[in-house]
């Protein structure tokens, strides 16, 4: 373990040295655009409201450094969850600036009915997933010991060449480090806008916070300023919404501008303003294939945790009203929010946007400048971007940690380590994770929905129908769930690089097919290949009592 020690402060070392550089050259950089630039009262005070949610932050990752004792502590927090830290954490670390970018983004650009079948299959997928799959997998995990997701697939269904557990640990790292570098250039891109400073030196700044308090406080210190950021995130959506019909001229006003475009507000066509008329959506199968972002959530690492966290599985049915509750009600607001800043173009009120995910950014600086109270409350807006970013970039990250400590190194390869000596091991990958997420976001022109969505469809598609299946049908077996969680995965790649191109009615969102497939050999398999033994089955029928 002395060895484990010495990489570890060799790593941190050289780290250190490489981020003291980069931040030294880009910092005097930034120096001398201050001294270019006098920052406006408005800009100080957007300044002062991020810099004090970044520093609660900092605190709460202090706080519960002390409770992490043991790995369960770490990465499940003891299972002590309460219901309403359990639903908006989870549904913060699910969102993330999707919620406040890309939705708004996407209605700004073409109108409500792409966004609507997506938000639509989003807001069933986050019911089901509650009422389904919660409660019997936050059962299930406690019964068999299970603390992370590859742990649970290990256990249910007793696989002792460990195959399962690597093979998901694997895919975990596959699809959540470049997600989780996707969320630091976001943070990179927000700061490097706002303020003209360096990209690089603000993703780092972004990542370093989000590092620090997620290493130090784990699972609990994650989930707590997951259930703050939800709040933030509130804030932010109701301001805009309120701002925004403010200085348009009320909600019949934006109601007005938005019906006279052709095709703008419908469900079945879309809008194209360079040529001003309305466009087919693509039928029945495009729409089928929008609402399919929901199936994603039964295999989604990071949701999933919450589920078997939870302090009280009676309390669930509090957490899945307040979880479902909110996210129809932020969706639909982020979408509405879309159209607004469309009609704050046409009245004169916001210039045309370059990037129509800018929008929220946009009606930020606008208000801005009406004062300083306002000038905070923009803050706050953009601290609201920032939240959504930051709840699902500490969730990966801590996934991904354990997949890798917990999983690969402790349960494929067998190290022999002491409770201090994991949790020196746990820490040690989640940095190696953040750096290497780091480094993949270095290029500010590198695409951050598109990796989104499909590390959102390769869990889809490899974990969910075997999570599925492994928590309602009792016939499958390890050698059903290897094979589907292998073909489901495979499947994302395949559609997505080799038969999406191809256009037409294959280009599909890649989910859907993935999920099929996964689901349709996980069944196969699992007929065609030995019954589950008497003890796994007694024991999924111990937990259908439950």
């Amino acid at each position: 373990m002395l060895s484990i020690k010495i990489v570890y402060s060799l790593f941190c070392n050289s780290f250190c040295i490489d981020f003291t550089l980069t931040f030294c050259y880009n910092w005097n950089h930034f120096v001398k655009k201050v001294r270019d630039y006098q920052m406006s009262t408005s800009t100080i005070c957007i300044v002062i409201a991020i810099v004090a949610y970044l520093m609660v932050l900092l605190y709460l990752g202090f706080r519960f450094a002390k409770g992490n004792n043991t790995v369960g502590d770490y990465y499940l927090g003891g299972r002590k969850l309460g219901p309403y830290v359990t639903a908006m954490s989870a549904e913060a670390s699910d969102m993330s600036s999707w919620l406040l970018m890309g939705l708004p983004g996407v209605a700004y650009a073409c109108g409500i009915c792409d966004v609507f079948w997506t938000a639509l299959g989003l807001g069933i997928g986050t019911y089901l997933n509650w009422l389904i799959v919660a409660k019997r997998l936050r059962h299930y995990s406690e019964l068999n010991g299970s603390v992370t997701i590859p742990d649970f697939f290990e256990n249910r269904f007793q696989d002792k060449s460990h195959i399962l557990m690597g093979v998901s640990a694997l895919f975990i790292v596959i699809f959540f480090i470049p997600y989780t570098a996707s969320g630091f250039a976001a943070c990179g891109k927000l700061f490097s806008s706002l303020f003209g400073i360096d990209y690089m030196l603000a993703m780092v700044i972004s990542a370093a916070v989000i590092i620090f308090y997620t290493a130090a406080g784990g699972f609990l210190a994650a989930s707590t300023t997951d259930f703050i950021q939800s709040i933030v995130m509130s804030v932010a959506l109701i301001a805009v919404l309120c701002f925004g019909f403010s200085v348009c001229g009320g909600t019949a006003a934006v109601a007005d501008y938005a019906f006279s475009l052709d095709g703008y507000i419908s469900l079945l066509n879309t809008h194209d303003f360079a040529t001003s008329s309305s466009v087919s959506y693509g039928g029945i199968i495009t729409i089928i294939s929008t609402m399919a972002w929901g199936l994603g959530y039964f295999g989604m690492p990071h949701i999933l945790l919450r589920f078997m966290a939870i302090e009280d599985p009676d309390k669930i049915k509090v957490s899945r009203r307040v979880g479902t509750v909110w996210v129809f009600i932020a969706m639909g607001v982020a979408i509405v929010i879309g159209v607004i800043a469309r009609a704050m173009v046409n009245a004169g009120e916001l210039t045309a946007l370059e990037d129509s995910e800018r929008a929220i950014i946009g009606i930020a600086q606008k208000l801005s400048g009406f004062g300083i109270l306002p000038a905070f409350l923009a803050g706050v807006i953009l601290a609201g971007i920032l939240a959504c970013t930051m709840s699902t970039c500490d969730s990966q990250l801590l996934a991904a940690s354990s997949s890798i400590s917990e999983n690969l190194l402790h349960g494929v390869l067998g190290m022999k380590m002491n409770e201090a000596q994991t949790m020196l091991m746990a820490r040690t990958t989640l940095l190696i994770i953040a750096v290497i997420g780091v480094v993949l976001a270095r290029d500010p022109n590198s695409s951050v929905f598109g990796i989104v969505s499909f590390a959102w469809a390769g869990f889809g598609g490899a974990f969910g129908p075997i999570m599925l299946c492994a928590l309602f049908w009792k016939r499958t077996n390890r050698y059903g769930a290897m094979a589907g969680m292998f073909c489901g995965g495979a499947m994302i790649f395949i559609w997505k690089f080799l038969v999406k191109p191809m256009g037409g009615v294959f280009g599909i969102y890649e989910l859907l097919p993935g999920f099929i497939v996964g689901l349709v050999v996980c069944v196969a398999v699992s007929l065609l290949t030995p019954a589950p033994e008497k003890e796994i089955v007694e024991q999924f029928e111990k937990i259908s009592q439950m």
